[in-house]
């Protein structure tokens, strides 16, 4: 199964409910597993290392070439470093226009290769362009299981049933 993860970089102190949440997912999917990430700081590189804990395979979707620039801890970079070297395949986008498209043109891309999503998101509009809300209204369009996990209030909801609800009958 291949499984994309979109999430915020400030979990503050529900890092570890998150990470307890993401591995509890990644253990009840069947194999193969496949995780997809940009290696983010916070929920994206967590995930990549439960997806590498769980013995998956890790694909990266780069934003844009200099990517780990944006980091602005120099830990968070460092890790993004290491998981890098452990992913199994790689693609750097070229970049079109702002940095906040290049985000969101790699969200797209990881929803698109994606057979679930992972979203540890606080339910709110994206701040900017690209943010982890508007890539899950993304995968919402491409019809994407969600699994929403809201680091605010701990809870974790499996947006499949709203989604397929909505969708339009098949003739």
């Amino acid at each position: 199964m291949r499984v994309g993860i979109t999430g915020h970089q400030r979990l503050g102190d529900s890092k570890q409910w998150v990470q307890q949440e993401v591995c509890q997912l990644l253990v009840a999917l069947p194999a193969p597993l496949i995780g997809i990430s940009s290696l983010a700081a916070g929920a994206d590189q967590l995930f990549a290392n439960a997806i590498l804990k769980q013995r998956g395979l890790l694909e990266v979707v780069i934003p844009f070439a200099g990517y780990e620039s944006t980091f602005s801890e120099d830990r968070d970079r460092e890790e993004f470093h290491r998981l890098l070297k452990l992913s199994v395949r790689f693609e750097t986008l070229e970049r079109h226009g702002t940095d906040e498209e290049a985000y969101f043109a790699a969200g797209k891309k990881l929803i698109d290769v994606s057979d679930l999503v992972v979203a540890v998101w606080d339910g709110k509009p994206a701040a900017g362009l690209g943010g982890t809300g508007d890539v899950v209204k993304y995968a919402s369009q491409q019809w994407k299981r969600i699994v929403h996990l809201n680091p605010n209030d701990r809870t974790r909801r499996d947006l499949k049933s709203a989604i397929e609800s909505t969708r339009p009958a098949v003739s």
